[in-house]
């Protein structure tokens, strides 16, 4: 079993995807301030955080108030009002928030942004669309998470062909260009740093990252 150290994170927004990032990271055990200028959705959220307070983000003074710099991970959810969404992204970033996520509406949004030094920009609706073109196209992709413009990471099954061979074997930097992060097994135990000699298993799950193209190509050689 994994243990993740216990963070501090402010969301800021409470729309869909503010509200379910801010109950998960509740729920996986961590502090969490959720903040929206809407009163009702404040009330709607504050059984299930830590915190959640009503105020006008794009006001640098209150947020200081409520202790925001103090913060290990700022999350700007905002949604439809791209303005207060950067302006907040900035504000976040100038008071020294270690790291700073920021959801965006679209590729023009998150170019701006990545410019005014956000760590992570999530594209909810780019990334859902990524991740149901692989699963329909294939039905060992479990999960995709795009790191960056280049870069993926994907939750494989591992193939049959896989099945009773170690990573030395299956030289799979060398074939596919991509690297095995982990090895789930079929009981829930995870190898979060394996070996040459690691066997795959049957029903064994792979964490594998590498560029985009070298994973579509691995991807399709054994759909």
């Amino acid at each position: 079993m994994i243990i993740l150290k216990k963070k501090q994170f402010i969301v800021i927004g409470l729309g869909r995807f503010g509200r379910s990032v801010a109950i998960t990271l509740s729920k996986l055990g961590h502090d969490v301030l959720a903040v929206d200028i809407d009163e009702s959705k404040v009330q709607e959220i504050s059984e299930e955080v830590t915190h959640a307070v009503q105020i006008d983000a794009m006001n640098e003074k209150i947020l200081l108030e409520v202790g925001a710099k103090n913060f290990d991970i700022g999350i700007v959810a905002i949604g439809e009002d791209i303005q207060a969404n950067i302006f907040v992204s900035i504000t976040l970033k100038q008071l020294g928030i270690n790291y700073v996520i920021a959801k965006a509406q679209n590729e023009k949004h998150a170019n701006i942004l990545k410019k005014i030094g956000v760590d992570k920009v999530v594209l909810p609706e780019h990334d859902m669309g990524v991740r149901l073109a692989y699963n329909l196209t294939s039905t060992s992709i479990l999960d995709v998470i795009e790191l960056s413009p280049e870069y993926n990471v994907v939750e494989i099954k591992a193939p049959d062909l896989w099945h009773n061979k170690n990573l030395i074997e299956l030289n799979l930097r060398a074939k596919f260009k991509i690297n095995i992060l982990a090895i789930k097994s079929e009981l829930g135990k995870i190898n979060i740093s394996p070996a040459g000699q690691d066997i795959i298993k049957l029903n064994d799950i792979l964490i594998a990252v590498g560029e985009k193209e070298d994973l579509d190509k691995m991807i399709n050689h054994f759909i």
